[in-house]
């Protein structure tokens, strides 16, 4: 899957809410989305002003059927590092910070 379809299928995720959070430690810093402290609105901007060379996938760690995607961007002076995969019918994020 290039690009542009991972960014219309986050988006399309994040349209519906059909939205996830991995557990981890740190959550409160590493995943401002989970905590409510960014909206999806929010996170579906940046992902959408997003091109190609602030993108990145690999295998997950636990998983390496899976592909996380990263995207790390600037947005109104921030800086955002986005982390996800996707678990049909879901997009499970892993970090959203900046």
């Amino acid at each position: 899957m290039g690009f542009r379809d991972v960014k219309a299928k986050v988006l399309a995720c994040l349209e519906a809410g059909a939205v996830s959070h991995e557990q981890r430690s740190s959550i409160d810093i590493k995943n401002r989305l989970a905590t409510g402290q960014v909206t999806l609105h929010e996170v579906a901007a940046v992902i959408g002003q997003a091109r190609g060379n602030q993108y990145r996938s690999s295998p997950h760690h636990l998983v390496s059927s899976v592909d996380v995607h990263v995207i790390t961007a600037r947005r109104k002076g921030k800086d955002w590092y986005i982390k996800w995969y996707f678990v049909e019918p879901d997009c499970v994020f892993i970090s959203v910070h900046h």
